[in-house]
């Protein structure tokens, strides 16, 4: 024969409580992973990009670099969104 035996009921603000713990934990834990993504990304660009060497460079030649710089930039913003989607898109011939 089956014997019911009903659960242990938690009070509302024990639950609660329990409920504030786990938001707080998992808060902390995703600061943390934020946190440790920040140091791995600037670890990969220390070690993966030399520092700049300005010094030495001539007028022109710094002002080439920054033309280089901010088409580079132009670039990467004209393709990104929706935008440079589409275009990437038509130029792969997929609106025929």
């Amino acid at each position: 024969m089956y014997y019911f035996q009903p659960k242990c009921k938690i009070s509302a603000s024990r639950k609660l409580s329990l409920k504030i713990l786990l938001l707080t934990r998992a808060t902390e834990d995703l600061e943390a992973e934020k946190a440790a993504n920040e140091e791995e990304k600037v670890r990969y660009l220390r070690e993966k990009l030399p520092p700049l060497q300005l010094s030495g460079l001539n007028i022109d030649d710094l002002q080439e670099l920054t033309m280089e710089v901010g088409d580079w930039r132009k670039n990467v913003e004209a393709m990104s969104g929706m935008q440079g989607r589409k275009k990437m898109f038509d130029a792969a011939g997929g609106a025929q």
